[in-house]
């Protein structure tokens, strides 16, 4: 499990004078925080300038590089969650939340919580209220995107999905439940020029996966560059273990498809 070794700065998001219990600490360590720091400093100098998906392009450049780190959430059915923000290694879904939380950040106060907001439904730093799931960003409170797949491409398809439960019994993540819902995808057959053409800067991608139980097996962000559009994403592919920019529609050509989710206005998602 990942651990922090550097705890520089220790952030309180308790009550004055109340006693901070173990999810209202962070520790933060020196180069996270210096990064928290120049990061809304962009931003906040950018704002009048970036639309949302503007942003969340300017933002997520901000971490190309970034080395990636599998499991680097503290938490589990056994073990009480923590409140983790380290910038030092990454994977696909931590890289999501950081950018996201980002966005509607203020200050570095203010960051912290919009992690929280991000990370946790209804804001409970808690294992079994962390959103496990990529399609949570656009069914739990509060909501981080909107599912925009089927406005994509009307070869979109809808299946139904009994997430966490696996195909040969029990669930992957043990006392969370089943929880069945309606996913929409693009079958990887039907991304071309035409449904690239309407997705739009700063959209969130979800690798989709046929696997029972599961939504996606990764996440992105799809960026037009000079070079083309991209899926950046914290990547741990051979060669790359880190944050990239992957041709998109060469890297989702070799999977079973993809999920959009689009970020919403600061005004309604806060």
């Amino acid at each position: 499990m990942y651990k922090l070794l550097s705890l520089i700065l220790i952030v309180v998001l308790a009550g004055c004078g109340a006693k901070p219990g173990p999810h209202e600490i962070v520790a933060i360590d020196n180069y996270t925080a210096n990064r928290i720091t120049s990061i809304i400093d962009m931003q906040t100098k950018a704002a009048h300038h970036h639309s949302t998906g503007g942003a969340i392009t300017k933002i997520s450049a901000e971490f190309l590089g970034t080395p990636y780190e599998a499991n680097v959430l503290v938490g589990s059915v056994t073990e009480p969650e923590q409140l983790v923000i380290d910038f030092r290694g990454l994977d696909c879904f931590t890289y999501l939340d950081y950018v996201e939380s980002f966005r509607k950040s203020k200050n570095k106060s203010d960051f912290i919580q919009q992690v929280i907001n991000t990370r946790y439904i209804d804001g409970d730093v808690s294992y079994l209220n962390r959103k496990h799931f990529f399609t949570d960003w656009s069914h739990r409170e509060p909501l981080n995107a909107q599912d925009v797949t089927a406005q994509i491409t009307p070869h979109s398809r809808t299946v139904i999905k009994y997430l966490n439960q696996k195909k040969e019994g029990g669930e992957f993540i043990p006392s969370l439940n089943v929880i069945e819902r309606n996913i929409v995808y693009i079958p990887a057959e039907f991304i071309n020029d035409a449904a690239v053409s309407h997705l739009k800067n700063g959209d969130y991608i979800g690798i989709y996966t046929h696997i029972q139980g599961l939504d996606v097996t990764h996440t992105g962000i799809f960026v037009r560059t000079a070079k083309g559009p991209m899926l950046r994403n914290a990547s741990s592919l051979k060669g790359n273990n880190k944050v990239v920019d992957s041709p998109f529609v060469e890297y989702v050509k070799k999977t079973p498809g993809i999920v959009v989710l689009r970020a919403m206005p600061i005004s309604d998602s806060n």
